[in-house]
């Protein structure tokens, strides 16, 4: 379809597969109340046949959608579908499309790392970096959760032609960042009143985040040090990041301020911040400070919905000509 008839939509017809798990139940949360998404299905295998409330049971009352199951290809076949979205592990979206045959008509946006390296015809789906080629494109892949905070902290420096030195990131998610599946790091008893780092220096996301740098300013060439720990909470992601700068915190707020000007959900805050501030939104929340030649910038999101659905949602909105923030307009605790 082309951009006017994107634009004529009034309602469009998506599906969702691996919607049982973190993410699926989150774009379900999402898309059971925008006000352009019919939801015509969630698949699931391991729950298939089993009302999508019995797993997501804060959405009893909201839909009676049922788990489909394993006949994926009539889904995918049935007219005026529009969209899926692609939340099974890693891996497995690669898997899925060599498998199933899609329309022409219907867009793709995944979850997974599979096709982060824009490889297959994949746009990198962070709408603050590219958001017209996101608008041309029919196939997205949804940043990383860390990825994004740390992207979104550094993008206006790039894009100002400012990173002149290695950037230094140390950052905490919470546990719902490492999925559904447990694990000996994810139980209650051992992540409670805990903290752990974790892949240092080689977490799975260095891969994008030092594409996207490049994409803004081609000559960086320099280390991305990144420590990611684990938290004992079960949302949002707090990244601290920090480089050799040699201008005034004024300067500096006013590139990072005239370069998310045109950005629905990209903030930056004049005083401290905190993740409640943020947590169950798309927004994402920047605090800027200076020490000594050095530029700290903290950025916060939630891993789930800016760092993985939300930020899928608003890929979608600006594929079909939506409003970016149509269905994004999300409450945070605050207290």
């Amino acid at each position: 379809m082309d951009t006017l008839t994107h634009k004529l939509i009034n309602t469009l017809n998506v599906g969702i597969i691996g919607a049982a798990g973190y993410t699926g139940g989150e774009l379900l949360r999402i898309l059971v109340n925008h006000p352009n998404v019919n939801i015509t299905f969630a698949h699931s295998k391991s729950q298939a046949g089993k009302p999508v409330y019995a797993t997501h049971t804060d959405l009893l009352g909201d839909t009676e959608l049922v788990f489909s199951g394993d006949d994926i290809q009539p889904l995918l076949d049935q007219e005026g579908l529009n969209a899926i979205f692609l939340c099974s592990g890693h891996g497995e979206s690669k898997k899925f499309l060599d498998e199933y045959q899609l329309p022409e008509s219907v867009k793709v946006i995944d979850l997974s790392t599979d096709f982060r390296d824009e490889s297959n015809g994949f746009v990198y789906g962070l709408p603050e970096l590219q958001r017209e080629q996101i608008k041309g494109a029919t196939k997205i892949a949804n940043p990383g959760c860390f990825a994004t905070s740390i992207e979104l902290a550094v993008l206006p420096l790039a894009h100002a032609g400012l990173i002149q030195d290695e950037v230094h990131v140390s950052a905490v998610t919470g546990s719902t960042g490492a999925g559904q599946a447990l694990s000996a790091t994810t139980h209650f008893t051992w992540r409670n009143n805990n903290m752990s780092i974790y892949k240092a220096f080689s977490h799975q996301h260095l891969t994008e985040i030092k594409m996207t740098f490049g994409k803004l300013q081609a000559e960086f060439d320099k280390p991305v040090n990144f420590v990611p720990y684990r938290g004992d909470y079960t949302r949002g992601i707090i990244a601290n990041v920090y480089t050799r700068y040699e201008g005034t915190l004024e300067e500096a707020k006013a590139i990072y301020k005239d370069f998310y000007a045109s950005h629905p959900f990209t903030h930056v805050s004049d005083t401290p911040i905190d993740l409640k501030q943020i947590v169950n939104t798309n927004k994402c929340f920047v605090h800027l400070e200076v020490h000594d030649g050095q530029l700290l910038i903290t950025s916060i999101i939630d891993n789930l919905t800016k760092g993985a659905s939300g930020q899928a949602v608003q890929n979608m909105n600006l594929l079909f000509g939506l409003p970016e923030d149509a269905g994004l307009r999300l409450k945070a605790p605050a207290f």
